[in-house]
């Protein structure tokens, strides 16, 4: 497993801390708005596989139910003439160490977002690239992070396999779980059924090749670096190759 899987998980166990800056719920609304418009503007979660995704995400960070329509709201609702509207944008490029990177952002100025994203490169000793300079590195996969819950990885290994998973990695009392793309919703309902329990499901790229970072100084360097990425308020994902030790992620 990626030491980028591991500090996204430990992050995420740490609980509500983008919520304490604010950040969180703006970007989950942008997400949800954008999952409408990226499905047609269906704004049923039965319908539009992304947008279920992203409302039980935002249900998971206790967001509410008015905020979450209001998101759904402005997706389903028609542009403005002269208005450009919330659009996903990719960046690539290497941090600290040579690290791979690519952030995902939602933006309703990318002049804007490029430029804060491109300073936080320069000014952390990394790189911003162009389009596909290390977006090759990685694949896109369905990822299912399931609990324990006191079963084995065995067992938990086992049902995976029945059920469509086409990779799977232990993470102490979690698993995660890799499908294709397209399975990734018939996986997870299959994985439910089988009575597993689901933390996040979520469309996620993942490093082929990862960098392993044995320095403490340059382990604190990219951690600051990405936490720098993911702090923006268009950064909706990073995703990075490193690889560091649970020891030096949580040191």
């Amino acid at each position: 497993m990626s030491g980028h899987s591991k500090w996204a998980q430990i992050k995420r166990q740490k609980g509500t801390a983008d919520v304490k800056r604010g950040l969180a719920f703006t970007k989950l609304a942008n997400a949800i708005t954008i999952a409408v418009r990226a499905g047609g503007g269906i704004a049923d979660p039965e319908s539009n596989f992304k947008l279920r995704l992203t409302i039980e995400k935002a249900r998971t960070a206790n967001m509410p139910k008015e905020n979450i329509q209001r998101a759904i709201d402005r997706g389903k609702a028609p542009l403005r003439q002269g208005s450009a509207g919330l659009e996903e944008v990719v960046y690539e490029g290497f941090g600290p160490g040579g690290i791979a990177v690519i952030i995902e952002c939602v933006t309703d100025n990318k002049e804007r977002t490029r430029s804060e994203v491109r300073s936080i490169f320069d000014k952390n000793g990394g790189t911003l690239g162009q389009a596909g300079s290390v977006s090759y590195q990685f694949e896109k996969v369905g990822l299912i992070t399931v609990g324990k819950n006191n079963q084995t990885f065995d067992e938990i290994f086992t049902i995976a396999v029945d059920h469509g998973a086409q990779d799977i990695e232990e993470a102490e009392e979690e698993v995660f779980i890799y499908t294709d793309t397209p399975a990734l919703k018939q996986t997870k309902e299959s994985l439910e059924k089988a009575g597993l329990a689901i933390i996040e499901a979520q469309l996620y790229r993942k490093p082929t090749v990862t960098i392993p970072v044995g320095d403490k100084e340059l382990a604190d360097k990219i951690i600051s670096f990405v936490e720098k990425l993911e702090n923006l308020d268009d950064v909706q994902k990073v995703y990075s190759n490193f690889d560091i030790s649970n020891e030096l992620l949580n040191g």
